[in-house]
């Protein structure tokens, strides 16, 4: 079966699909969903992208001769990479022009729509730090990183997605840790020390306790707000511990509205939805090493929270 010039594996040639057909498509892609919606959703930060790349696969695989390929799941890893490589590509100029910080999609893991975890590098690939770190990658460079950390594919299988070398893949993976490893070393903290310290911090603001709040977090701690233009956010990043913690009392503290906070697990971490009266709303989670919060991620954008009910 050979590739289109897209690169992705061509459709057969009279294109008829029977209803037979289609169901059983259906059906096999539906065995590896989970895995599939997954490693779109890693390669893209939105589940809504992830989404319509596993729709774009399905037509995909409705075309071509099933009965040939040996292995589906290996055969659709590939077309679903492609897709999402090409769709990191096409968003480029629509991410330049984003309004503020862009972070990803939260997306609700207790259940999670992508499978349970079988390591802890699956799971701690969803989180929203890591995500956020790998949108300083290459398309190329975050499929090897999340094909071959992730989901601990061989290098030569990578190579087989990628139409690459697995030299070619070794080298590109070796490049993309060495661009996030300083900063993922910065969330290292088990979740169950991410709720401590997401709790404290939370009801140190509620009594606008700067003192304790600079005390919960790193002295180069960052938060990112991410509104998208859309409600009223934060435009760049807050950094260091003291103008953190008088933004967050800013925003929660004694002399402001209470908001109801619910506590959610979403991206395989903790963290909570804040409602507000008259129904704005936001998440926030935070990254945490060494006993201090060091990155805050709210994400206020009412398209990216449509998934979480809180």
């Amino acid at each position: 079966m050979e590739p289109d010039r897209g690169g992705h594996p061509a459709p057969a040639a009279d294109g008829r699909v029977t209803t037979a057909g289609a169901t059983q498509a259906a059906g096999a892609l539906d065995a590896h969903r989970p895995m599939l919606l997954g490693l779109a959703y890693r390669m893209l930060g939105s589940l809504h992208d992830a989404e319509d790349v596993l729709q774009d696969a399905y037509l995909r695989w409705l075309g071509v001769d099933r009965a040939a390929v040996a292995e589906p799941r290996r055969y659709l890893s590939r077309v679903v990479t492609r897709l999402a490589i090409d769709r990191l590509r096409a968003r480029q100029a629509a991410r330049e022009a984003y309004v503020g910080p862009w972070l990803p999609e939260p997306v609700p893991t207790a259940p999670s729509p992508f499978g349970p975890p079988e390591h802890a590098e699956l799971r701690d690939s969803l989180s929203l730090a890591l995500l956020h770190l790998l949108e300083r990658l290459t398309p190329p460079e975050r499929a090897v990183y999340v094909l071959r950390t992730a989901f601990d594919l061989p290098y030569a299988q990578v190579g087989e997605i990628l139409d690459r070398s697995a030299a070619d893949c070794r080298q590109l993976h070796h490049r993309a840790a060495a661009r996030i490893a300083d900063d993922r070393r910065r969330f290292a903290a088990d979740p169950g020390e991410q709720r401590r310290l997401l709790d404290a911090f939370l009801a140190a603001a509620r009594d606008g306790d700067l003192a304790r709040l600079t005390d919960l977090v790193a002295t180069d701690v960052t938060s990112w707000t991410d509104g998208g233009g859309r409600t009223r956010a934060a435009r760049n990043p807050v950094r260091g511990a003291d103008r953190v913690a008088r933004f967050f009392v800013g925003v929660l503290g004694p002399r402001r509205p209470t908001p109801r906070t619910v506590p959610v697990e979403f991206n395989g971490r903790p963290g909570y939805v804040v409602h507000w009266p008259g129904g704005r709303r936001y998440a926030l989670t935070v990254a945490a090493a060494g006993g201090r919060i060091t990155g805050l991620y709210v994400v206020a954008n009412p398209e990216k929270l449509t998934r979480l009910a809180g």
